[in-house]
C-alpha cells in the first residue's frame, strides 16, 4: 500500500472514530496531529468548554473511508 493511500483500517488496533479531549495546550495539539500523522481526518469542528478553571477542547477524528454520516467522506 502507497505511503499516500491510508490502510483500510486503523493502525495499531485503534478505533475508526476517535474523540480526542482535554485541556487546550501543547499536549492536546501534539494528539491531535499525531492522529493525523497516522492517517486520521479531522470530523467537524472542534468544541471548546470552560470547567471553571481550564478550557478543555474536544476534537473528532475518523478514520478515511469509514462509513458515517455528515462530512465524514468529503
Amino acid at each position: 500500500m502507497s505511503k499516500d493511500m491510508p490502510s483500510v483500517h486503523p493502525p495499531e488496533g485503534l478505533p475508526v472514530y476517535r474523540l480526542l479531549t482535554g485541556p487546550d495546550d501543547s499536549s492536546f495539539c501534539r494528539r491531535v496531529s499525531e492522529a493525523l500523522a497516522l492517517g486520521y481526518r479531522l470530523h467537524g469542528s472542534p468544541a471548546a468548554t470552560f470547567d471553571g478553571e481550564r478550557v478543555i477542547v474536544a476534537q473528532a477524528v475518523l478514520w478515511p473511508g469509514a462509513r458515517g454520516g455528515g462530512d465524514a467522506l468529503e
